[in-house]
């Protein structure tokens, strides 16, 4: 029995090979690599499982292999979940890398197969999608017929996270508060104009300029909470010392937005360039007005962003490129 118990101890003890190779031959599989980001993306093992479409049992499961692969911690709980130790977060900032490859590989394989021009995936916040993507996607679609390009309008806070998870080549926002900085690489390129717009007919209309003091008595359509700038708008009521709007309707989507607005007396702060795409050009969009205000929404102005380590594909580059030039137009 003490021999075995010595065997079992030098086995739990024994150096651990943490080259690429070396951890793939003990046992790590993509599944626990998944499970890994899915963790850390939730911080709750249980919305991880459902993320993976696995039960909660099996989830633990599998991070107990991990850990026994890899003779180390990797979660530890907290107040409302879980979070990765630094030998998970080491894992995780790995695996990205490594899916990252493995969707480069397959965009590769898929272009020489089919002899297209290479594909892109962009994310943007609303306005320089409007007046900086839209011109450049339009010269490299003229200049490269074959290119695919896949661009998605949402919020700072989720565009950066998809690029953190490999899901975009590069994104045009900010970097949000709790995101660490130094993951990234930024190129400043321009500053978001914000406005307020409301229905055509709409009361505050009647008034030759609005203050602060007039909108906290209408419903209000704002982004989610957390988000650049939903933040910006209410500094700006707490700096004039103006209540916070009581009712909110809370939403990423300008589709929606538009239609609350148009339908109700709703205010919603909104990208000018937005604005004016969509007020006086007919149909419901039409019905869109911008309220003349005596003050300024400041929101931190928006960069390019690349993840820090990941170099850009060629036909990613180009449309990273024409977008800085357009920026300095």
């Amino acid at each position: 029995m003490a021999d075995l118990i010595d065997d079992r101890i030098q086995a739990a003890s024994a150096p651990v090979d943490y080259s690429e190779a070396g951890i793939f031959r003990l046992g790590l599989k993509i599944s626990h690599l998944r499970l890994i980001l899915a963790i850390e993306d939730h911080g709750q093992i249980s919305a991880a499982a459902d993320s993976l479409s696995i039960s909660q049992p099996a989830a633990s499961r599998m991070l107990g292999e991990i850990e026994s692969i890899l003779k180390a911690p990797l979660c530890a709980r907290i107040a409302r979940g879980v979070e990765l130790t630094q030998y998970g977060k080491a894992l995780a900032r790995r695996a990205r890398t490594i899916f990252l490859e493995l969707r480069e590989t397959a965009r590769e394989i898929n272009e020489l197969k089919t002899g297209s021009g290479g594909s892109v995936s962009l994310g943007s916040v609303t306005g320089p999608a409007l007046n900086l993507a839209v011109p450049a996607i339009r010269q490299v679609s003229t200049a490269y017929p074959g290119i695919e390009i896949n661009i998605q309008i949402e919020n700072s806070t989720v565009l950066v996270r998809e690029l953190l998870a490999a899901r975009h080549d590069f994104v045009i926002g900010r970097i949000p508060d709790d995101i660490n900085p130094r993951l990234f690489n930024l190129v400043e390129i321009g500053a978001e104009d914000v406005c307020l717009i409301v229905r055509e007919g709409h009361p505050l209309l009647d008034k030759d300029v609005i203050v602060p003091g007039d909108l906290p008595g209408y419903d209000w359509v704002f982004q989610p909470q957390g988000t650049l700038l939903r933040r910006a708008v209410e500094d700006s009521f707490l700096s004039a010392g103006v209540p916070l709007p009581s009712t909110i309707i809370n939403t990423s989507s300008i589709i929606l937005t538009i239609s609350i607005v148009c339908n109700t007396n709703a205010v919603a702060p909104v990208a000018r360039d937005v604005a004016n795409l969509i007020s006086g050009n007919g149909s419901q969009a039409g019905q869109i007005r911008v309220l003349p205000t005596t003050f300024d929404i400041q929101i931190r102005p928006y960069s390019l962003i690349t993840a820090k380590g990941r170099a850009l594909p060629p036909s990613a580059k180009l449309l990273y490129d024409l977008i800085l030039k357009q920026s300095t137009a």
